[in-house]
């Protein structure tokens, strides 16, 4: 799969991935005799509307069922346009991810506004942003008569509200954004970082050296890997406890810690959010 090629590619039975240039996001699609499963939407409604028509194209049915990874705008901007396009179809996800876009979209929807040279300011501008119907706490199967499709909450890490969507009978999984595999998975003011590695545990525990991953960015990974990914997140975690434990402060943590990657936003958020958090373990000890 390259980037710019927004081409459904057949990775397992009856499970294709586009990866797109913008955002470098993939979009999957899974196949079955009652219709197929979209996992993810893309970033505006004019690109959703590029992905149904690439879906048209690829041949494989209509779309039955879309699923809401997370939600991040390049998962779920692309919402409207297959409700539009498909009227009643219903969209599912986590319930955080559906309460997260409702309370903060058109804060993330600022961002493209408050940027008229962005390429995408006016895609993103007219785009309506369309919340999940289906919202569900742990799991949620989706029938499509010869094959289940299940969606399953592990646990927070990128998100509050991250699912990743299992194709038992193929023995693929996609994880969206818990795994990255064209750069490192981002750690937001929304993460939870000290969550993260005992997610992917979960993760890990449902899978095989067969299971094929499909990230959120990037081509498709193995479990290893996920092993090696989840191990950088938890080095990162265990630094960011060492340090609070010496009593380094959150504003000289970044240079006094030992990273496993560059630092950048990704490692001053893990270390905000971890302190937070770790604060937050301290209050409710002493209460």
């Amino acid at each position: 799969m390259v980037p710019g090629m927004p081409e459904f590619l057949e990775v397992a039975d009856r499970v294709w991935v586009a990866r797109y240039e913008w955002a470098d996001v993939n979009i999957t699609a899974i196949g079955g005799e009652r219709g197929i499963v979209v996992v993810d939407t893309h970033g505006s409604a004019a690109a959703g509307r590029v992905v149904l028509d690439d879906l048209e194209r690829l041949g494989a049915g209509h779309v039955t069922h879309v699923v809401n990874s997370h939600w991040h705008w390049d998962h779920t901007f692309g919402n409207a346009a297959f409700r539009d396009t498909v009227r009643d179809v219903p969209i599912h996800a986590h319930e955080e991810a559906a309460r997260w876009l409702t309370e903060h979209g058109q804060r993330m929807k600022q961002r493209f506004t408050d940027s008229p040279d962005n390429p995408h300011h006016d895609d993103v501008a007219a785009t309506k942003i369309v919340i999940a119907d289906q919202t569900f706490t742990e799991t949620h199967v989706l029938d499509l008569g010869d094959r289940l499709v299940e969606l399953v909450f592990l646990g927070r890490g990128h998100t509050s509200g991250d699912i990743v969507t299992r194709v038992v009978d193929a023995n693929v999984v996609a994880a969206a954004d818990l795994i990255e595999e064209s750069a490192k998975p981002w750690i937001g003011m929304d993460s939870y970082p000290l969550e993260w590695p005992a997610t992917l545990d979960v993760l890990l525990e449902s899978m095989t050296d067969q299971t094929l991953v499909i990230p959120g960015h990037g081509t498709t990974v193995d479990r290893a890997f996920v092993r090696a990914q989840r191990d950088e997140i938890a080095k990162i975690v265990d630094m960011v406890r060492s340090l609070a434990a010496l009593g380094v402060t959150v504003e000289q943590a970044a240079a006094e810690g030992e990273w496993p990657w560059e630092v950048d936003d990704r490692i001053h958020n893990a270390i905000k959010r971890g302190y937070e958090a770790l604060l937050l373990d301290t209050r409710g000890a002493k209460s």
